[in-house]
């Protein structure tokens, strides 16, 4: 589905079959307004605005184009009280719009926000920050974008572009040795042989499996920042590695000099801390319906 798609979809879910509540204004009448930060945090999402309105405009054929002005860009600063965006346009596209502009910005906000804190946090730039596929349905490609907007890497974005065997995988098969040859097997049948394979470790025994399989990234689960260092110390430079699992904003600035490649953070997506945004009107035009 489209990113475009996606908005309609959204819109539809909140707008329905029309806005009764601004539908009271008269389709002539055009308002200005301010996308206003109530709190520091890094933004992100700000090109959703236009597509949004673009959207709405689109799909319920109200209202011309609606201008925005950007204040603040992705991947800047804003504090209490800075104006983000500005805009001009139909009272009604305005203000049926608010929600879902909102709804996107605030969360994707968050998420940057807790990305570039963690980047901070663990001080490292040797270590890539990475998300998971923890995020809310249907949010995905918002949820990633947000990571990246925040100084974070993606991951892969599903279970359809990369091979993780958890221990679920390799507990159902046996052995990280089977599990790894019959996922080979599988990726030839399907003619998708460039696809990377990681493997999730819990012991040294384990680490050892899987650079003899040589697989091309290997995950190190929740490990404590000691023993990431030593299971670094068996895989080879060419076998990317991974930290994961109980790793947080209290405890990753222990894991700067471990020497893996990635730290991926599920909290970054599943417990979002939205950034407070709100929608001021400062002048409306025209007559009501």
């Amino acid at each position: 589905m489209t990113e475009e798609e996606m908005l309609v979809l959204f819109l539809k879910e909140d707008v329905g079959d029309g806005d009764l509540s601004s539908s009271i204004f008269a389709a002539k009448s055009i308002s200005t307004g301010q996308f206003v930060a109530k709190g520091a945090g890094i933004v992100a999402g700000v090109d959703l605005i236009q597509k949004v309105y673009n959207a709405f405009s689109k799909e319920y054929g109200v209202g011309k184009k609606v201008t925005v002005e950007v204040k603040i860009a992705d991947s800047e600063l804003a504090t209490g009280g800075s104006v983000i965006a500005e805009v001009k346009g139909s009272t009604q596209v305005l203000l049926s719009c608010e929600r879902t502009i909102l709804n996107l910005m605030q969360r994707m906000s968050g998420i940057a926000t807790a990305t570039a804190i963690a980047r901070s946090e663990l001080d490292d730039p040797k270590i890539q920050i990475l998300d998971t596929r923890k995020t809310a349905p249907g949010l995905r490609q918002f949820d990633k974008c947000a990571v990246r907007i925040g100084g974070g890497n993606n991951h892969r974005m599903g279970l359809y572009d990369m091979v993780m065997l958890k221990d679920n995988h390799i507990d159902f098969f046996g052995s990280i040795t089977d599990a790894v040859a019959a996922t080979r097997k599988q990726l030839k049948r399907l003619g998708k042989t460039d696809v990377k394979i990681e493997v999730e470790t819990r012991s040294a025994e384990q680490v050892k499996e899987a650079v003899v399989c040589n697989v091309d990234q290997i995950m190190f689960d929740n490990a404590t920042p000691e023993k990431v260092k030593e299971f670094v110390k068996l895989v080879p430079k060419d076998i990317k590695t991974e930290a994961s699992g109980g790793i947080n904003l209290n405890n990753i600035a222990t894991f700067s000099g471990c020497g893996v490649d990635y730290i991926s953070l599920g909290f970054l997506t599943h417990s979002v801390q939205s950034l407070d945004i709100s929608f001021q009107a400062q002048c409306v035009h025209g007559s009501s319906a």
